[in-house]
């Protein structure tokens, strides 16, 4: 028997008892109209409405679709609206459950449904980034020949997880995560729809908010957690689901947390100061109240970011490597992996040595520019690749650097109104006390002053190399490492 999606028994047993059904499937749309968000992707022409025929047909309606987005956010939904509203042949299979033996016997049923019937096939295809190179090599030949119309859903990015060929024979509709003014609205009509809970209780505002925080943006998440609140009341006789009731069906608390309000600034400025104050502890509550309120754990990543050049900086030139890693790493794998990712770097973030001095060098360089202290760029500075500049004497008496003994040549490079500023006060925490050493041999090199190297000082490098280069390899200086063990910031 082919895996149909929904199979006739299946549809008269829910039809005859319908509570036997979890409340997600019962309240699962039967046209693209009652399709809670992704408004992108429905409105009239596009490509989901002309695969069902709700459209002028054409060829868009026959393309292929990769769905991408997160879990719970609709895209088994609309594969099931697909599959109510098209008179298309419509088969499913799961990347978990499935292999090319499977796909080969759908592909073959579709070649003879559309040779014998005229009938065309819709493979719905989930988890499609559970499928290695080869299973996806096997899918080519029927979306290239449109044997079948492939609907892919996946909750990876596709250009990491899915095989160029067949992302060049479909159409990716990216779904966006839904709202919390979508889930309320699906809320509320899953409490009063007779396909749901039929007006039995009510839901006040404070377990719909946590209820809301719950969800987390999945739709799925929201009408299990509903149904666990509303089945705990009913047990108890109760009209109404209460913030108790819920959070005791849910086992989850309410986290006081206003993601619009002062909790969100709150939490958020109480995270990254618990950083810069390096404590891990502190820092990592703080972290955990903002996931389990639901933040946006691309805010989360950004704000560590930012900690990294505002708060650490040169002493551990890695931490912004690591926030800027983490970003990305939320940015492809959203929660609940991706809270793992900002515990990592937070924790690497709170204990690395602190310093602010690139946040104090370029707020001093920017107060000056607004106030007005800058001055012409120094005539051997400026560009003399065009014909007349030598007689404007631009480039004139410019020393490349290269050129002389040590890779710095004294001239003067700031403007003559900033000569001698200095901006960049480096600290001794971390790796920083060797910048510290290197700008002051560098500044006294810029400006001729002869700088006398330690009796214990190593060899001078090769030629075209700098001696006052950082280097973490440098001999007779200190690692890293040893530097900052033992340390997690200034004392």
């Amino acid at each position: 028997m082919e895996p149909d999606l929904f199979t006739a028994a299946e549809e008269d047993r829910r039809a005859k008892d319908p509570a036997s059904s979890p409340l997600a499937v019962r309240m699962r749309p039967r046209t693209l109209d009652d399709v809670v968000g992704q408004q992108h992707l429905l409105r009239p022409g596009s490509p989901l409405r002309r695969l069902v025929g709700d459209g002028n047909g054409g060829p868009v309606g026959t393309s292929s679709l990769i769905l991408w987005g997160p879990p719970g956010i609709g895209k088994t939904t609309l594969a099931y609206v697909v599959s109510q509203a098209t008179n298309k042949r419509f088969v499913e299979l799961s990347a978990i459950t499935s292999g090319v033996k499977e796909v080969r016997a759908v592909i073959e049923g579709a070649r003879r449904a559309s040779g014998g019937y005229g009938k065309e096939t819709v493979l719905f295809l989930d988890e499609i980034h559970r499928f290695s190179k080869a299973q996806q090599d096997s899918l080519l030949p029927a979306v290239e020949n449109r044997w079948v119309t492939l609907v892919a859903a996946t909750t990876e990015n596709p250009y990491f997880s899915v095989i160029s060929p067949l992302l060049s024979r479909s159409l990716l509709l990216t779904l966006e995560p839904l709202t919390d003014e979508d889930l309320r609205g699906l809320i509320r009509r899953a409490l009063e729809d007779e396909r749901g809970l039929g007006g039995a209780v009510r839901l006040p505002e404070d377990a719909e908010v946590h209820l809301l925080r719950i969800a987390g943006g999945d739709a799925r998440r929201a009408l299990t957690a509903l149904e666990a609140g509303a089945g705990a009341a009913m047990a108890k006789s109760e009209k109404e689901i209460t913030l108790r009731t819920l959070e005791e069906s849910v086992d989850r608390a309410a986290v006081t947390y206003d993601r619009d309000g002062d909790q969100h600034y709150d939490v958020a400025s109480a995270l990254i100061k618990s950083i810069r104050g390096s404590d891990v502890d502190a820092a990592l509550h703080y972290l955990a109240r903002m996931i389990e309120a639901g933040e946006d754990p691309r805010f989360i990543a950004r704000r560590l970011m930012i900690s990294a050049s505002e708060d650490i900086g040169i002493a551990d030139p890695t931490a912004l490597q690591t926030a800027v890693a983490a970003a990305q790493a939320v940015a492809m794998i959203g929660f609940p992996e991706a809270a793992l990712t900002l515990s990592h770097a937070t924790i690497a973030l709170a204990l690395a040595p602190k310093s602010n001095s690139a946040t104090t060098a370029i707020g001093a360089a920017l107060a000056d520019v607004r106030a007005g202290l800058a001055g012409p760029v120094p005539a051997h500075l400026r560009d003399g690749h065009y014909k007349g500049a030598e007689k404007l004497g631009h480039a004139q008496g410019y020393v490349y650097p290269h050129d002389v003994p040590g890779g710095i040549a004294a001239q003067r490079y700031a403007p003559d109104a900033l000569h001698g500023k200095r901006y960049y006060q480096p600290t001794r925490y971390g790796a920083e006390a060797r910048y510290a050493d290197v700008v002051e041999r560098v500044r006294s090199r810029l400006s001729g002053e002869a700088v006398p190297r330690p009796a214990d000082a190593p060899p001078p490098p090769r030629s075209g190399a700098s001696p006052d280069a950082p280097s973490a390899t440098s001999p007779g200086e200190p690692s890293q490492r040893d530097e900052t063990e033992g340390s997690a910031g200034p004392s």
